[in-house]
Order: structure tokens, then sequence, then C-alpha cells
């Protein structure tokens, strides 16, 4: 059974820089045991909240417990059970992974076992392996470890897979499951939408300092997510007039002989769009007639995913946006 309880508790939280106000009073909640998406584009005031979050910035409005206690009152005890792993760290490269870990976890009262942890994070037969000779993805793989070995009961990640190719990045993301059997909680950043839809269970949206939206990468959006795109092609000869009336015609782009129907009851224009290109094909043809191509190809149903929430909640800030292909810092 996963243990129950609120990990992180944010209500009211604000915070300035002189006159500059950056987090304008946003509440969350990050429940024991779950994976958590902190995103935002950059100058959002996500790097200032979790700086708040680990201790490192005193918070002056609002409240905030982490692991039950006010970060602006860290003890040592406290500070063992928070992992990070930040965006780019700098081990002893000389070192091996085995001794990497043995060194940092003689800093902790409680730490996991090193065979432990180089299992978890798929290191066990790169352990006398010198830190400075692994790849990219390996070494990413060690700064979890480091961060793990502690045995934290919450752990934040920084753009765990920055730089990382996709088959490295999609290995990382199964190091990052994993973490659930161990039962611990993360608050993770990324740039990547893909990966927070992913691997979060729940996931925030931080636009100029407010919360935009909250809640699991399935149904964040609202309104956004309501509609659907139907896409298809037509035949040489046919024209949008030729669809079926019922159709919402508003809502039919074309370009060239694609078409694009947004709709928020896929179901029914689905059916439409199908009846009307089947009605065709069920025609008797005569001795040596062919029969007529089909009226609808390449028929395609899509529904917004994470990233295009993300780019309509932020299209009216002028931080930068993400692009698909990664981060922009």
């Amino acid at each position: 059974m996963r243990p129950t309880g609120t990990a992180i508790s944010v209500t009211g939280l604000r915070h300035s820089y002189g006159d500059h106000e950056v987090v304008k009073g946003i509440d969350f909640d990050v429940r024991t045991g779950q994976v958590y998406a902190f995103l935002g584009p950059n100058g959002a005031g996500k790097t200032t909240t979790l700086e708040i979050l680990e201790g490192y910035i005193k918070h002056t409005h609002g409240e905030v417990r982490v692991l039950d206690r006010d970060p602006n009152e860290p003890t040592a005890r406290w500070r063992e059970q928070i992992g990070i792993v930040l965006q780019s760290n700098r081990l002893q490269p000389k070192l091996t992974v085995r001794e990497t870990l043995e060194l940092f976890r003689g800093y902790y009262w409680d730490p996991w076992d090193v065979d432990y942890v180089l299992k978890l994070v798929g290191l066990t037969d790169q352990a006398n392996q010198r830190v400075g000779k692994l790849s990219g993805g390996q070494q990413r793989r060690v700064d979890v470890g480091v961060g793990l070995i502690g045995r934290p009961r919450l752990l934040f990640l920084d753009e765990p897979t920055t730089g990382f190719d996709p088959a490295a990045r999609r290995d990382a993301w199964e190091v990052i499951r994993g973490l659930r059997n161990t039962d611990t909680t993360v608050m993770l950043t990324t740039h990547y939408m893909e990966e927070a839809q992913q691997l979060a269970d729940y996931v925030a949206i931080l636009v100029d300092g407010e919360i935009a939206e909250v809640g699991t990468p399935e149904k964040i959006g609202g309104a956004i997510r309501n509609n659907t795109t139907i896409s298809f092609r037509l035949a040489s000869g046919i024209s949008l007039a030729d669809l079926p009336e019922a159709l919402n015609r508003g809502n039919l782009v074309r370009r060239g002989d694609q078409v694009d129907l947004a709709t928020s009851d896929p179901l029914r224009d689905l059916y439409l769009l199908t009846e009307w290109a089947g009605a065709a094909e069920r025609v008797p043809l005569s001795v040596g007639q062919s029969a007529p191509p089909p009226k609808l190809r390449d028929l395609c149903v899509a529904r917004p995913t994470l990233e295009d929430v993300y780019l309509a909640l932020t299209a009216d800030t002028n931080a930068s946006v993400p692009a698909a292909s990664g981060p922009t810092e």
C-alpha cells in the first residue's frame, strides 16, 4: 500500500525581489508518493518557488509546509530527507560509480544500501567504472543515484533528461518510474511536455507567477482538451460542400487535399464522415466497372496533448516558450 498524506502544502505563497513580484499567491498540494510536474516558461517564478520549497530562499508571505515543516526553519534531519538532482552536477570524474555513492552515503544518518541504489538507477554493471568514462545518460543516472542515496522522502528532479537522445531519455523515464517502489515523492521540472505526460501523476503550469492550470496530465486544460481534431484527405474532385450537411462547416479547415475538423463530439462526426464515405462503396457496380476511389483517406483522430495545452496557456507570456524539440535554456 502506498503511503498517504501530504508531502508539500503551499497556500497563498508570494515572493518579490525588490518591487518585482515573481510569485503571486499560489496554492498547491503534493501528495506523498506522487510524481508532481511543476512546469512553466522561463521567468514564470518556477525556480524561485522550488528554492523556497528546498529551503534556500526564505518566504515572507503565505504558508509553506514541506515534509511537515516550514522550510524557513530547516534542520539537519529535515534536509537529510530531501534529495536534490540539479540540472547539471560536477562529480569527481576519477571516482568509480560505487565510490561516488559510498562517498555521499557517508553524509546521511539512514542511507540506502549502495547496491540497492545501483540496481534502482540501472548502473549495477557500471559500478566499477570511473564516472568520467560514462556516457552522458549514465552520468545522469549517477546524479539521480546521489540524490537518492540518503533515502529521501522527497526528491527534486530539475530537468533530468536535458540533452539526452530519445533512447537515453526513455531509459531515464524507467528509472524515475521505478522510484514509485521506494514511496519517494518526486517534484519534477522539465521543458519536455511528453516527459511530464509520461511520468507525472499531477501537473501544475505556472504562468507569470500564478498557477494557470493544475490537474492530471489527461485532464488538465479544461476547455482546450474538449476539442478533438479529425484529419483526413479528400479524393480528387470532392469539395467541402460535398461533405455531410450535419457537420459544423465553420470548423472545417482545408489545406490542399487535407481537411481538419475541430469537434467537441468526435464520435458523432466520425460516424457522419464514415457513413457518408461508405455510401459510395455500397453502390452496386456494373460488369467491368471499376470501384471509385475512396472519398476519405488517411483518417486520423487526435486530442490535444499536454504540449498543446501548455502552449495555449503560455501563448500570451513574454517569456520564451520551449519547443517540442527541447529546452530553450
